[in-house]
């Protein structure tokens, strides 16, 4: 199944709002203090996120910045994966580990679908 260029902005946008709330609840953690690896996934979503809402109104620019963008999100979701159950094993960094794998699955998934 494709989707449209413009649909696939409108549905990254909210995909990267549950990725923006993963990162304020590391962000504003006690853990990140003690580890301060996690700030990775900070300032991945960050960058991202950032880098993409200025393109928005051009679904092009705005594609091919997700593209440029998602190995790295990728790659500081992998980490976030390995480093949250080092800081913590407390439900809340469990439930942010799913979040993000499924956040950066779910971008990838619709790169792969755009006409």
């Amino acid at each position: 199944m494709s989707v449209s260029k413009e649909e696939a902005v409108a549905r990254s946008q909210i995909i990267l709002s549950h990725a923006w709330m993963v990162r304020t609840f590391v962000k504003h953690s006690e853990e990140v203090e003690d580890f301060p690896e996690l700030s990775n996934i900070v300032r991945a979503v960050f960058d991202a996120s950032r880098a993409l809402e200025t393109r928005v109104d051009d679904p092009d620019a705005y594609l091919k910045m997700l593209r440029k963008k998602i190995s790295k999100l990728r790659k500081a979701t992998d980490q976030f994966a390995i480093d949250a159950p080092e800081a913590s094993l407390h439900t809340n960094f469990e439930q942010a580990v799913i979040s993000m794998n499924a956040c950066t699955k779910a971008l990838e998934e619709l790169l792969a679908q755009v006409e």
